[in-house]
Order: C-alpha cells, then sequence, then structure tokens
C-alpha cells in the first residue's frame, strides 16, 4: 500500500486502507524519537513552509520538530509577522512563497475549506493543520495510534467525545477516522453546542454525560471554543462544568481501563479537572508524543512525492 495523495486535506476523503497506511507509517517513526540522536537524512533537500493563520503550540511545534527530525528545511510564517497584516491575501501569499520552489505547505487556517482552495493552486503538497471548524485530518490520526498504543483494535470499541462538538474540527475528524475504522462513536455535550444532523456522519448523539461514562473505552473530552462562539450558547462555566465536566467522582463511574483524551490546549477546572487530566488514566501527553510520529509520517509520504 502506497499513499498516491497530493495533499493530505482530510479524513473524509481517507479509505480504511489509507489510514492504516499511515498508521503503520507512523509507527515506525516513533522509533526514531526515542533514539538519543533523533534525525534521519529522509527529506534531506526538501522545503516545509509552515503557514499559520490561527494561533498553534502543539500543531504547528510537531510539525516543525518533524519536518527537522527528517532534516528537511523549515520555515514558519505567522499572520501576525507577514505581509498578511499589509492586505495580502492568502491566495497571493501562497502564489508567491510557491515561486521560491518550497515541496510542502503545512496549512492552518480559520476560514474552513482554505486548504482546499490552495491545494488545488499549487503544485506543492499541502497538509491541513486544521481549518475553521471542518477538519483537523493528523489529529485524529494520532488519536487513532494513541488509542492503538492502548487497545488491540479500533473496532468495536465505544469512543465518546464530550464538549463543544459543534465548533470543533477535532471531533468532526475524529467521528470520520474512528466509524470508519470500525469504533462506536457518541457525541455528548449540550444541545446548543451539538451541530444538527451530527448522526449522519455515524455518530450518536447524546446530552447526558453521566449516562454514557459507564460504556466508554475512550473518553475524548473537548475544550470549549469560546473565540469561535458569535453568542451566547451557556448560562456560565460554572454550568456547564457542573454538567459536562470531567472530574474524579466521574471518573470513578467509568471502566478501570478507560482512556482519558484531550487535544489541547486544556482549560482546567472547566471541561477537565486536573486530577483527571493528570491522572494514571490520561494519555494526554502521549497524544502530544504521538503527534510528531504522525506528523513525521505525513511529510514522509507527501515530501517525497
Amino acid at each position: 500500500m502506497h499513499f498516491n495523495r497530493k495533499d493530505l486535506l482530510g479524513i473524509n476523503e481517507l479509505d480504511v486502507s489509507e489510514i492504516e497506511y499511515l498508521l503503520d507509517l507512523s509507527r515506525s517513526f516513533k522509533e526514531i524519537n526515542e533514539r538519543s540522536i533523533k534525525k534521519v537524512p529522509t527529506l534531506r533537500g526538501k522545503t516545509i513552509i509552515h503557514l499559520f493563520y490561527e494561533p498553534s503550540t502543539r500543531t504547528r511545534t510537531s510539525f516543525d520538530i518533524a519536518a527537522k527530525r527528517l532534516s528537511a528545511d523549515t520555515y514558519s510564517i505567522t499572520a501576525s509577522t507577514s505581509s498578511i497584516v499589509k492586505g495580502e491575501t492568502v491566495l497571493d501569499t501562497l502564489k508567491n512563497l510557491e515561486a521560491m520552489k518550497p515541496d510542502v505547505f503545512v496549512i492552518r487556517h480559520s476560514a474552513s475549506g482554505a486548504p482546499w482552495m490552495l491545494a488545488g493552486r499549487t503544485t506543492a503538497s499541502v497538509i491541513n493543520a486544521g481549518d475553521g471548524m471542518h477538519e483537523h485530518p493528523s489529529q485524529a490520526l494520532l488519536d487513532m495510534l494513541t488509542i492503538l498504543d492502548n487497545k488491540k483494535s479500533l473496532r468495536g470499541l465505544n469512543v465518546l467525545i464530550v464538549g463543544d462538538i459543534y465548533h470543533s474540527r477535532v471531533a468532526r475528524s475524529n467521528i470520520w477516522g474512528l466509524t470508519k475504522m470500525g469504533a462506536n462513536v457518541v457525541v455528548c455535550g449540550p444541545a446548543t453546542l451539538i451541530p444538527p444532523n451530527i448522526d449522519s456522519m455515524g455518530a450518536q448523539v447524546s446530552h447526558r454525560l453521566d449516562q454514557c461514562i459507564p460504556e466508554a473505552d475512550v473518553i475524548m473530552v473537548l475544550r470549549l471554543q469560546k473565540e469561535r462562539q458569535q453568542q451566547m450558547l451557556l448560562p456560565s462555566l460554572r454550568e456547564y462544568s457542573a454538567w459536562y465536566g470531567m472530574n474524579g467522582e466521574r471518573l470513578k463511574r467509568a471502566k478501570k481501563d478507560v482512556l482519558i483524551m484531550h487535544p489541547g490546549p486544556i482549560n482546567r477546572g472547566v471541561e477537565i479537572s486536573p486530577e483527571v487530566a493528570d491522572g494514571p488514566c490520561s494519555v494526554i501527553l502521549d497524544q502530544v508524543t504521538n503527534g510528531v510520529a504522525v506528523r513525521m509520517a505525513l511529510l514522509f509520504v507527501l515530501g517525497q512525492r
């Protein structure tokens, strides 16, 4: 199996064999990250440009580390430090950067669909590092890899995704990826934070967290994305935390081997308590570690195209 696409834009467009190939390849790159010298010459002479129109810590840094560990040359551009602040359009920015002959663009943008539009206008490969409320494919891949590190298979697992589903590109990519791989996905949150017709994606919907916890093999907690909310969708953070916050008392109702996940950044004491985030069931930092391996795999297959 080979990955024959020019770009990695979303999980929804991938088939099961492609997802399995990327996960298997990511496992092979995990070994490199355990070495004393974490570098291989695979992408020597290749150029990766990170074009981030939104803030990022984990995604941007892990893509940068991944590229450097593959010996690629990397350059990072943010909206606040580029000609974007002078009125340059995203397409003009891309075309000017393309004239410098990069091999891969890693793009994060607040507009859903922006990476698709840009991928069609450049011969370089494009990796979607998160577009609006649409997709975050590398996050879904690293989440699936983390689950597989702890569970034998994704097939038949009960995965509970709780929180701000409406604004979450992570939730959408995970729903598409996990259901394709045979997992059962339940999304849970207040009605105002559940998008309409999400059941058409293959997920079940619940508004009662306490009823969902005992059956879950994996609980993926999402933060409230207040920066995307155009109106007040909750009475208060305190009330949200009381009904949907993952805390120690709720964790007692879960299976002993349940996995607690969170894509970050964490709002401690809102959607998750410190005792849960830092507890023995948490694989949150494992997700971060696996992010480097997954992004090495993506840069490897697209950078050598």
